[in-house]
């Protein structure tokens, strides 16, 4: 993927960080989705009392993607950011939901506050991934 588009997916998921709601944590995160189209479709993660209804940006990025009429594997690249010092890295909740709706080789960009990113890939994230149910 070409550096310009990296840096705008990027500098996307840093803007639209500023809109989570996170008044428990106040870990603030963003993530931006490059569709196959070119449409980049942002997402933050939205906190709740009951914590186990809190929605991560990267899953809010994807399930909007869905509601817009996305199918799976329509995603070419997703860059995820919060004010780390370290790399931030997807749960493994949003990991999940990323082997079903990426191919293994999309390209996720993992964001920290000095600027630099990380390329990874989905099957890098979860390299024993399973995508369907055998019973």
């Amino acid at each position: 993927m070409q550096t310009e588009m990296i840096q705008k997916l990027v500098n996307e998921a840093r803007s639209v960080m500023e809109n989570a709601y996170v008044p428990y944590s106040h870990f603030q995160v963003g993530a931006a989705i490059l569709m196959n189209d070119q449409r980049i479709i942002a997402g933050v993660n939205v906190e709740n009392v009951s914590f186990g209804a809190t929605n991560c940006a990267e899953r809010t990025a994807i399930f909007t993607s869905v509601a817009q009429g996305y199918p799976a594997k329509s995603i070419k690249a997703i860059a995820v950011a919060a004010k780390t010092k370290g790399f931030i890295t997807p749960c493994s909740i949003c990991r999940q939901v990323m082997v079903e709706m990426c191919d293994p080789e999309t390209p996720v960009y993992l964001t920290r506050n000095d600027g630099e990113i990380f390329e990874t890939t989905v099957k890098a994230l979860v390299p024993f991934a399973f995508d369907k149910l055998d019973v």
